[in-house]
């Protein structure tokens, strides 16, 4: 009837999902845990991949409107993966105007299509330390959500404005938004390969923290993520509860990191981020760790 309020569609576990970005790392991943879970699924891709463990592939770009509709088509739920995902390898411009503009489309248009469930992949990166051309410190340890950020890359400038835009969209469309922010993700090869450049160059995982997040358990994250919390908007940094390198984590923040103050103590390689708001809003702990003997941290060169 004319005036009368429609309920919105809510998401449920095992509703039609939408993943954008769905040919990337951790789009196949996210992917490949909803075929197991036999939740149906639309991916989103920009260029066609064969082989994707969806029954519904629609090619087009994340900032086209249209390709969006489309793509929305039946969905009940939004996993919005789809970025650049680096500031190393483009111009500044198209990180940013790429990434932010994708966001804001994919998720205005989940809005106006009544969707009340997403998820977006921001990053670690948000705080401004790993692409830092310069030295950039944390405030403290253990980093948590609402560490003070030092943008200075598109990148992270990107993930800043995405998650202002989820936020956002919780007001104008009461969109409930949950915005992830991965560390270092990878499959057990790449993380393995990661392990081995911080055993040889233990300062190459300081900016990172040595952190890390295997796929699977980004994937397992971005499933409960649409189910999990209250309705509203919330950021929910993640990570396996040890590091990737093989040395206790005081020495290394003691060598790489000595003047940042520490709100706790880190026994053994226990990652300095705090973990507790993905445990007490997504029931999430990291299930897949890399095993990794640990060492003490080898005398450190001096330059005379």
């Amino acid at each position: 009837m004319d005036g009368e309020a429609i309920e919105p569609v809510r998401y449920r576990p095992g509703d039609r999902v939408l993943v954008t970005g769905a040919g990337g790392m951790v789009g196949r991943a996210v992917l490949a845990h909803f075929a197991a879970a036999g939740t149906p699924v639309t991916a989103l891709v920009v260029d066609a991949v064969p082989g994707l463990s969806a029954d519904r592939v629609i090619v087009g770009d994340v900032r086209d409107v249209a390709a969006v509709r489309k793509a929305l088509d039946g969905a009940t739920a939004v996993v919005h993966l789809a970025a650049i995902p680096s500031p190393e390898h483009h111009p500044a411009e198209e990180v940013f105007g790429n990434n932010a503009l994708g966001t804001f489309t994919v998720l205005e248009q989940a809005g106006i299509a009544g969707i009340r469930r997403a998820v977006i992949a921001s990053s670690y990166s948000v705080t401004g330390l790993p692409f830092a051309p310069g030295v950039r410190m944390p405030a403290y340890l253990p980093v948590d959500e609402a560490l003070p950020i030092q943008v200075e890359d598109a990148y992270a400038l990107s993930k800043q404005a995405d998650e202002a835009t989820a936020a956002m969209m919780w007001w104008r469309h009461q969109l409930s938004v949950v915005a992830l922010r991965f560390p270092f993700l990878g499959g057990r090869e790449r993380l393995a390969a990661r392990a081995e450049q911080y055993a040889r160059d233990p300062g190459a995982g300081a900016k990172e923290l040595w952190s890390y997040l295997d796929l699977r358990d980004a994937a397992r994250a971005c499933d409960l993520a649409l189910s999990g919390p209250e309705p509203g908007y919330r950021v929910i940094g993640l990570a396996a509860p040890l590091t990737l390198a093989p040395y206790p984590t005081g020495a290394l923040l003691d060598a790489f990191l000595p003047l940042v103050p520490r709100r706790t103590v880190f026994p053994g390689r226990r990652v300095p981020l705090d973990l507790a708001r993905a445990e007490h809003l997504l029931s999430f702990r990291a299930e897949h760790e890399l095993p990794i003997a640990e060492h003490e941290l080898p005398a450190l060169s001096k330059e005379p």
